[in-house]
């Protein structure tokens, strides 16, 4: 099938566009690249370099009448949506209604959003946190992926545009984009490459850092797999159910590359969750995934490519 993959010039994106290739389905990428790579950018995939925002969108679509839309392409720091709040709408919800606009006028069969599971649950009382979970989102971050997952329901309500919301915990990996929060696993490993020191952020009470779920790549784009004809209007964790506390990863970074450097501590910053873990019962249940490898492994490949 054709699938229209938006942000596969990105980390993640990039990854999933290889796999579909690789099982023989068409891939054309959108991707303005303002954090992608076209390095990232699989040679068999078409490329439009273009913003979901723009009102050409429809046209690319209209031309190439994809099948399944993807969507990856998204604002993705935590902390730059509490310092510039309209800037993540813009991109997070306009953005994404652009493309919803254009799915519904070239008849798209499907589409997949990629939400956050670690952050549109909040502080969440549950925990690990079900889908079951109502979202208390606590940055604009998380307000608008949830914002536009109620967008997801109404398009299919009102046009009948079918969907699947991969809710993912904190992905990382090779190509990884070593800035924010998001990036913290690149963020460490390319500093004690370059015998730089890392920031620690933490709260005060809780000085190893904030508690997280950290979910390897690969393993992540097996998901994306699995839903392109599973899991019609279902909501599903992406993760691996352990918590990680900042410190902790710092440690297993530092054991695996042989490095004895002491990292900086800084309070948290806005937006910081203290702690995030995914209960991935229902994708395990419904679909048969489970994550394959586990921190150490996951990290150990991820170094072997940064090393390189």
């Amino acid at each position: 099938m054709k699938i229209l993959l938006t942000g596969g010039a990105g980390f993640i994106g990039s990854h999933v566009a290889e796999k579909y290739l690789e099982l023989g389905h068409e891939v054309v990428i959108i991707d303005n690249l303002s954090t992608g790579n076209m390095r990232n950018i699989p040679a068999a995939a078409r490329f439009y370099e273009m913003d979901i925002r723009s009102p050409k969108l429809v046209a690319v679509m209209n031309k190439e009448r994809p099948q399944i839309v993807n969507h990856h392409a998204a604002q993705i720091s935590v902390p730059y949506s509490v310092s510039e709040p309209q800037f993540d709408v813009d991109v997070n919800v306009t953005g994404f209604i652009n493309l919803l606009q254009s799915c519904v006028k070239t008849d798209v069969k499907k589409v997949i959003f990629i939400s956050s599971g670690g952050a549109v649950y909040g502080e969440a009382e549950e925990y690990p946190t079900s889908e079951r979970y109502s979202p208390q989102p606590l940055s604009p971050y998380a307000i608008n992926k949830y914002v536009s997952e109620k967008y997801l329901y109404y398009y299919h309500h009102q046009f009948g545009l079918p969907y699947t919301i991969l809710r993912y915990a904190n992905v990382y990996g090779p190509r990884q984009i070593p800035h924010g929060e998001a990036g913290v696993v690149a963020i460490f490993i390319t500093n004690f490459i370059d015998a730089r020191q890392s920031v620690l952020y933490a709260y005060q009470e809780e000085p190893e850092g904030m508690i997280r779920d950290y979910v390897y790549v690969k393993d992540v784009v097996t998901a994306n797999v699995l839903v392109l004809d599973r899991g019609e209007m279902e909501i599903y964790n992406v993760g691996t159910g352990i918590e990680t506390s900042t410190g902790s990863l710092y440690q297993i970074i530092m054991a695996l590359m042989h490095q004895d450097i002491a990292p900086i501590r800084k309070p948290a910053r806005p937006g910081d969750l203290r702690k995030s873990c995914l209960d991935i019962t229902k994708i395990k249940g419904e679909l048969n995934w489970q994550p394959g490898y586990d921190l150490t492994s996951g990290i150990r490949e991820t170094i072997g490519f940064f090393s390189q």
